[in-house]
């Protein structure tokens, strides 16, 4: 095989070091001291943020629970999917389950299934995300992390895309998921029934 001069090894930074500028529980600013392919070197910021799993419930009539929220660092109101950290030591389908419990009230029946892992700003920002579709949950009791929606609702997930659209659905976090599982159920590939 031919090696391109385009390869990965030629086009790979190198990086001579770091140090941290801030660090506490939610957030790690680090500067990192690079050099791209064209040899030249500098510090690049680098945002470190915990492993995210974000559960997409989706019952038998194709809809998707949703929360309704507002973000203040944005200052807008929007759908969101269930999510939340993975806390030390926890298997990434027990957070899923945990956090739909928490922030719905409902319990997963069965085990979350794996639907993908993704970067959602990969150039300045290290923040881990894996996704898991539960299909079956049972009403157990009322929401315990109050400040997580001001409303849940129950969307067909035809109609998400429309949401997505109009930038109603917020963030990567719900966003990837959704197109993702949509366009792996129409072309038969994971996460389809």
């Amino acid at each position: 095989m031919q090696v391109d001069k385009f390869s990965d090894a030629k086009l790979s930074w190198k990086t001579h070091g770091e140090r941290t500028v801030y660090d506490n529980r939610w957030v790690k600013l680090k500067l990192v001291d690079v050099e791209p392919p064209d040899g030249r070197r500098f510090e690049h910021h680098v945002v470190k943020l915990d492993h995210v799993v974000i559960a997409l419930v989706i019952n038998e009539r194709e809809e998707v629970l949703t929360l309704w929220r507002y973000r203040f660092a944005i200052d807008q109101w929007g759908y969101e999917l269930i999510g939340g950290l993975v806390e030390e030591g926890e298997e990434l389908a027990t957070t899923a389950a945990r956090e739909v419990e928490e922030e719905t009230g409902y319990r997963p029946v069965g085990e979350p299934e794996h639907l993908i892992s993704f970067q959602p700003l990969p150039g300045m920002v290290d923040s881990p995300v894996d996704v898991f579709v539960i299909r079956d949950v049972e009403k157990v009791g009322e929401p315990t992390d109050a400040e997580e929606a001001a409303r849940l609702e129950w969307i067909p997930i035809t109609r998400m895309v429309e949401l997505v659209g109009r930038g109603e659905v917020l963030g990567a976090g719900a966003i990837v998921p959704l197109m993702y599982y949509l366009a792996s159920r129409n072309s038969g590939a994971a996460g389809s029934r």
